[in-house]
């Protein structure tokens, strides 16, 4: 699924950022070593770039998800949205630095079933949660923690959701192109 419209305003980057977005911009690119296209596009609502940039780090730090289980929340989420950039991102991700087992990531991409119950179970809960629109069920939930995982880790989902939300939708409107550090793990859907 692609957007049709597209945003006509210019990015926000390191030489042309207001005084709200350039911070976020020099922040990012300190931390990454390059500012992300997709960055630059939220830049131009810099309060998109700052909650996304806050709520993702919450989520990274806090969640009580692995890394490769954080991934896999991610890459769930940026495919049931349709997001092309994020699944090139936490694709990248998942095999360079998460250490997601390279089928897992596949069949994520691919929308097949994933060949490890624990990483399944929280895929399909991280989806009943999209789909649903965060009312799970309550055997959605025993199946969720019967898998191992916390109660809390149900409101750890609906952060990744809302910070996925603002990427996802963001990436629609504004088209960015993939950086060519994900180039490599790109995803048309």
């Amino acid at each position: 699924m692609s957007a049709d419209y597209q945003m006509q305003l210019s990015p926000q980057t390191l030489d042309n950022a207001d005084a709200k977005a350039k911070p976020l911009l020099e922040q990012a690119n300190a931390k990454l070593g390059f500012v992300p296209n997709m960055y630059e596009g939220m830049a131009k609502a810099p309060g998109v770039l700052d909650t996304y940039l806050h709520g993702y780090e919450l989520f990274r730090e806090d969640s009580g998800f692995a890394p490769p289980e954080q991934e896999v929340v991610f890459l769930t989420i940026s495919r049931l949205n349709g997001c092309g950039y994020c699944m090139s991102a936490h694709s990248m991700l998942a095999d360079k630095m998460s250490q997601v087992p390279a089928e897992v990531t596949e069949a994520i991409r691919n929308d097949q079933p994933i060949p490890d119950e624990r990483l399944a179970a929280l895929a399909e809960f991280t989806k009943v949660m999209f789909e649903s629109r965060g009312k799970p069920t309550q055997s959605d939930v025993k199946a969720f923690l019967s898998a191992g995982f916390e109660e809390q880790q149900v409101l750890q989902i609906v952060l990744a959701l809302a910070v996925k939300t603002l990427s996802n939708y963001s990436n629609h409107v504004n088209h960015p192109e993939v950086d060519e550090a994900f180039a490599g793990h790109a995803w048309k859907g």
